[in-house]
């Protein structure tokens, strides 16, 4: 990658701690200090709205992960992706369709937007329609513009519900209230190398496509991990045969020092972006699937005492079986009340015999979710 002076000079005019620019300068003199690019992540609207966000950062110059990756690979690979640095103040043009708006980045490099959806042609079926994110020049030390495609997903009538799903140790094995396990995770695998908990992509796949098998019901990935491993959860699920969806994760406040607190925290952004979901979709029904290692409940739980009439179930996944039952037993019996069931499932297979009973997916999809999840333990470390 050819590193130009301009680059450099705009990266050091912005860096204003002495951490990084000392930070800036080991980057530059080890070839690591990348051009600035824009990462778009898929939006989503309804009739009347659409919301567009993504990153301006430093191109990290990552190799594309691979199964034959080794330890170190994996571990480089990690290094630059919590090292880049964001980009403030950053001009970025979005245009969808002939609507044209421009936004600015704020202090973690995170642009968001939002366009009135009214003009565009309405379509009856779900659709994902194209976005352009373009980077001034000024900025990128080139002599053109820099510009990349989205996505953004639009449900239609063929949505007869949107999933809202938790990542870490609900789809992905992340061990994350394991501090040591968690670690060795994030640094030895990659996206091609982490595991997804038995059958979840099966049962995903028939969640998507519904009882009739002709439905396209929306996904929503909604984590506590930063929006530095976009690139990581996109590829996973990519990679793992899981529906395509919206991710929507936590904005950057883990520095390369504290990326083993990914995933951790305050989780109360997971409740306002699935909030803002309710809101964008008021007449849509909605199933939460999350696990009971961290917050899931106790978020699942508010979010069903303002819009109980919007959510069909909550599957919990068991994944701390030594955690006692008492928290969990009052949050289902609180549900119950609100007439929304929440089911304790210690796998995949369990919960996809309830979806079944309800009608949320094929009765004759429980054989290719078993033998997903058969196949799923047959190739786990």
């Amino acid at each position: 990658m050819v590193k130009t002076p301009k680059t450099f000079r705009y990266f050091r005019k912005i860096t204003k701690s002495v951490y990084k620019r000392i930070k800036l300068f080991v980057k530059y003199r080890l070839g690591w200090l990348g051009v600035p690019i824009i990462i778009p992540y898929h939006g989503y609207g309804n009739g009347k709205q659409l919301l567009v966000s993504g990153y301006v950062t430093e191109d990290k110059g990552m190799a594309k992960p691979d199964e034959k990756h080794t330890r170190w690979e994996n571990l480089l690979a990690m290094i630059k992706r919590y090292s880049s640095d964001e980009i403030p103040g950053a001009r970025v043009e979005i245009r969808v369709d002939n609507a044209r708006k421009e936004v600015i980045t704020g202090e973690t490099g995170l642009f968001k937007i939002r366009f009135n959806s009214a003009s565009l042609t309405p379509n009856v079926n779900s659709v994902w329609i194209p976005y352009v994110a373009t980077l001034q020049s000024d900025i990128t030390g080139e002599d053109h513009e820099v510009s990349t495609r989205g996505e953004i997903l639009i449900p239609g009538e063929d949505s007869k519900f949107g999933v809202i799903s938790d990542v870490d140790d609900t789809i992905l094995v992340s061990h994350a209230t394991q501090t040591l396990r968690k670690l060795w995770l994030m640094l030895w695998r990659n996206s091609r190398t982490r595991k997804p908990f038995a059958g979840v992509a099966a049962f995903y796949r028939a969640l998507h496509v519904g009882r009739d098998g002709k439905q396209s019901n929306p996904f929503f990935y909604v984590s506590s991990s930063e929006w530095n491993l976009y690139d990581l959860l996109e590829d996973f699920c990519l990679h793992n045969g899981f529906p395509k969806g919206v991710f929507l994760l936590r904005e950057l406040e883990v520095s390369i020092l504290k990326f083993w607190k990914s995933g951790g925290g305050d989780h109360q952004h997971k409740y306002r972006k699935i909030k803002t979901l309710f809101e964008t979709y008021p007449r849509m029904a909605f199933i939460l699937i999350g696990d009971n290692g961290q917050h899931d409940p106790e978020i699942y739980s508010q979010i069903a005492a303002e819009y109980p009439r919007q959510i069909r179930a909550i599957y919990i996944r068991v994944v701390r079986k030594k955690k006692k039952y008492s928290r969990l037993s009052e949050i289902k019996e609180r549900l119950e009340q609100l007439h929304v069931p929440m089911i304790l499932a210690h796998d995949t297979v369990e919960a996809a015999r309830h979806a079944i009973e309800n009608k949320f997916i094929a009765a004759n999809s429980e054989a290719g979710i078993v033998l997903d999840a058969e196949e799923d333990l047959k190739n786990a470390p």
